[in-house]
């Protein structure tokens, strides 16, 4: 046996340069001819940023993937049309390869799959994911039966970083109250001591042990006896109106005993002219 065949016994034409073209989004063996400006780029993500950073907004726009009909092997350098062998050295030009997107990635471990549904594809491995009809957008299997369902909730802009949900590289939360948003987003949300949704001000993280806190510290700090009053209050968590006396520390729901409320009226000494 030759010394090269004991070195790749297994490799064959397909495989050569795997792993080894590409860009910062993905490793791939061609480059994709943008539709919509007839430029090459080395993926739809390197063509967004390159256009959406003219100085002239009008010159913005995204590439649409399902488009791209043209494809350059970044080994050959051949113009072709879309598909995954390349037609004039025939290697692969992504190990993965979906016709529909016209997605191409070499590195498998990241488990894409084309979720027909959303019509686009995905990675996580398909067993790892189910998709909601409601939500339209595959979730998490872990949330099939724990989650609030939002209808086309991740067809919407994360509330913190606007970037659009749905065709998004980055992975997603669905919060307890059934909006979604970038997971690294909601952490660093989190990190503030920001509990409430920026959507609906629902509370979206445990505050119980911060709701016993309160109690505490407005039992042990009672107001001046001018301050001994009511008011009225919206709970955001249970959507309820009632009285609660005031304190500078936070009004008290007293329906589900959250202190995620707000002031909706003056007390009653404040409306006497």
């Amino acid at each position: 046996m030759e010394e090269e065949d004991s070195v790749h016994p297994h490799t064959t034409i397909h495989d050569v340069g795997k792993l080894q073209y590409g860009c910062e989004h993905y490793r791939r063996r061609c480059k994709i001819r943008a539709p919509c400006c007839d430029k090459i780029f080395p993926c739809r993500h390197c063509h967004n940023e390159d256009v959406n950073s003219l100085s002239n907004p009008k010159d913005h726009h995204e590439l649409v993937r399902q488009n791209v009909k043209q494809v350059v092997c970044s080994l050959c350098n051949t113009e072709q049309e879309v598909a995954q062998i390349c037609a004039n050295c025939g290697v692969k030009m992504g190990e993965y390869f979906c016709n529909i997107c016209k997605f191409y990635d070499d590195d498998i471990s990241k488990g894409q799959f084309h979720c027909d549904d959303c019509g686009i594809c995905r990675v996580g491995g398909r067993d790892e994911f189910f998709h909601c009809r409601k939500c339209g957008s595959c979730y998490s299997v872990s949330a099939r039966n724990d989650h609030v369902c939002v209808e086309n909730s991740m067809k919407n802009y994360c509330p913190v970083c606007y970037e659009y949900l749905f065709d998004s590289v980055k992975g997603s939360t669905v919060m307890k109250c059934g909006h979604t948003m970038h997971t690294d987003c909601f952490d660093e949300m989190a990190y503030q001591n920001q509990y409430r949704c920026p959507i609906c001000s629902k509370t979206v993280l445990n505050m119980s042990d911060y709701w016993q806190f309160l109690d505490m510290e407005i039992e042990a700090n009672k107001m001046p006896e001018e301050y001994q009053y009511d008011v009225s209050i919206l709970c955001n968590d249970c959507n309820t109106t009632s009285k609660a006396p005031f304190h500078i520390l936070g009004h008290k729901c007293l329906h589900c005993d959250s202190y995620n409320t707000r002031r909706i009226s003056a007390p009653d000494h404040e409306n006497v002219q």
